[in-house]
């Protein structure tokens, strides 16, 4: 049997095949007034796609805990009931069709209040419904960006219990697993590096110190989310930076940490917290962090970063390197990409009864 097309049980969920749909933001949401952040028909007719395509597990876009959390205003939030009974319409259809829906919590620390991808991602003021960043040090992300307003203890607390806030929403809005962001020089990757964090606190300086706040942020979701789902973390397995960035050597460390509180599954990927670095992209070319995360620390891993061909996808779990593959841009171009890969390596899946005349 294809072991692409191999159901993956985690606590007391079983997710139907390891064709996973990673995290991609759409900022497409309205941006101020009562329906700021909340997911509408784009959204549905986004996530719907990919469910009746068959993936197993559909991850949505980086979900802010705070309006000050979201990477555009036009991100999608979970903070306040309007967006909890909206998601609801979404992961009631997911799960209608097999698929296991999941919530990417988020907050974007210093890399906030930036403008739509196609309209240049410059950061916006407040004529543009932009506000002033957080972070856990004063330094900007690149040129052109705001300096930061370096967080106290006090609001690094509050933004804690954000998070525990909306993974209580999350729940009560039907989602069966949670990820926490630390990847990607957002809010929680930005204190874990010391090329973002210079703080001299008990949050800043040494590896414990810098790793606090995520342990921290990970034992108040696993406080309130149940204890049969599945609790993800996704994180940035190195900044691609010769000194003074978070390493892989960091990223097998923490991921012990992580499964010692509560953590069922780490979601590897690179970069994103220090600009004009030099990334060697390739087909596959996160795969080796996850393998080793997974040889070393013993923590379940998902692979991501350019895996778009079936065969490639099987390689890596049958491999061993990776429990399950993360699609980005390859679901994006192709909706039904599990379904497809399942006739080409023999796997079962389900396909819509509305759908059977195309098998």
């Amino acid at each position: 049997m294809s072991a692409l097309f191999q159901p993956y049980t985690l606590r007391s969920l079983t997710i139907p095949n390891r064709a996973w749909m990673a995290p991609m933001c759409q900022y497409s949401a309205e941006v101020f007034g009562p329906n700021a952040g909340v997911a509408n028909d784009w959204h549905f007719a986004h996530y719907a796609a990919r469910a009746t395509g068959g993936t197993g597990l559909i991850l949505t876009e980086a979900t802010a805990v705070s309006p000050e959390g979201r990477i555009s205003p036009a991100d999608l939030g979970i903070w306040n009931e309007t967006q909890v009974q909206a998601f609801r319409r979404i992961t009631a259809f997911l799960k209608s069709q097999g698929t296991v829906p999941g919530i990417q919590l988020a907050h974007a620390g210093r890399k906030a209040s930036t403008d739509r991808p196609w309209k240049g991602g410059a950061p916006v003021g407040a004529e543009e419904h932009g506000w002033q960043p957080l972070g856990p040090s004063p330094l900007p992300f690149d040129e052109g960006h705001p300096v930061p307003d370096e967080l106290t203890t006090d609001q690094i607390l509050e933004i804690t219990g954000q998070f525990a806030d909306a993974a209580r929403r999350a729940l009560d809005a039907g989602f069966e697993i949670a990820e926490i962001h630390g990847a990607h020089g957002y809010l929680i990757g930005e204190f874990l590096s010391p090329h973002s964090n210079h703080r001299d606190d008990e949050y800043g300086g040494s590896f414990e110190n810098r790793v606090r706040f995520a342990l921290e942020v990970v034992d108040a979701v696993r406080a309130v989310w149940p204890e049969e789902l599945p609790l993800f973390f996704r994180i940035s397995a190195t900044d691609w930076l010769e000194e003074a960035g978070w390493t892989a050597d960091d990223t097998v460390r923490l991921a012990s940490l992580l499964k010692e509180h509560g953590v069922d599954l780490l979601d590897v990927s690179t970069g994103g917290n220090a600009a004009r670095v030099r990334i060697p992209t390739g087909p596959g070319y996160q795969v080796p962090f996850a393998a080793r995360v997974k040889r070393e620390a013993g923590l379940p891993v998902a692979a991501v970063g350019m895996i778009t061909e079936a065969e490639q996808a099987e390689k890596i779990l049958a491999n061993g390197e990776a429990d399950a593959v993360l699609l980005g841009r390859e679901l994006l171009r192709n909706p039904s990409w599990a379904r497809h890969a399942a006739r080409e390596l023999g796997g079962d899946i389900r396909v819509p009864e509305q759908y059977h005349r195309s098998v």
